[in-house]
């Protein structure tokens, strides 16, 4: 337990860091609507709009339903990612996490998941895709080794090279880049 709640402060410092510095640098904006929520005060363009993270609204019984729903049970590390911080873009190192607004973040999940290659590469072959590695292709949870972090290179649909042993390591080398 102790462990677990080390690993919350890390994940948490890790994203709120990350996306501290987005918004410093106005790297934070969007030329698509923003939920209202998470919508900055000053919109200096008509087009482009700038985004703010805010405090998660995810709930352990929608995860528990969003579980049910896709039959994947996410990752305790990975959970707590997602009850941190709604957001429309995350990128630490090479990986671009999936988008977590506020009214939408189980559709992109679920995008995600089983929209952005075809179901029979990856989610029904045990792998659980949940971001983007640079131009490679996507970091997915691996059902058959502990939920492992693999890489997936869409160019060889068969190519799944381990990564990391868990969402948490993860996080933590990515953000030494």
């Amino acid at each position: 337990m102790e462990e677990l709640r080390h690993e919350e402060g890390q994940i948490k410092e890790i994203v709120d860091r990350t996306l501290d510095f987005w918004v410093e640098n106005e790297l934070n904006q969007l030329p698509c609507d923003i939920e209202k929520e998470m919508l900055a005060p000053d919109q200096p363009d008509d087009e482009w709009k700038f985004w703010l993270p805010v405090t998660s609204t995810v709930t352990d019984a929608q995860l528990k339903e969003f579980e049910k729903e896709t039959g994947f049970v996410f990752p305790e590390d990975f959970k707590i990612f997602l009850k941190h911080k709604h957001f429309y873009e995350l990128q630490i190192s090479e990986v671009s996490f999936c988008s977590l607004p506020v009214s939408s973040w189980r559709a992109s999940l679920r995008e995600m998941m089983f929209e952005t290659y075809p179901r029979e590469l990856l989610f029904n072959k045990g792998y659980v895709p949940f971001a983007v590695y640079s131009d490679w292709g996507l970091l997915c949870f691996d059902t058959h080794n502990n939920n492992a972090v693999v890489l997936w290179d869409h160019e060889y649909e068969d190519s799944f090279e381990y990564q990391y042993p868990n969402f948490y390591e993860l996080l933590t080398e990515i953000s030494k880049a």
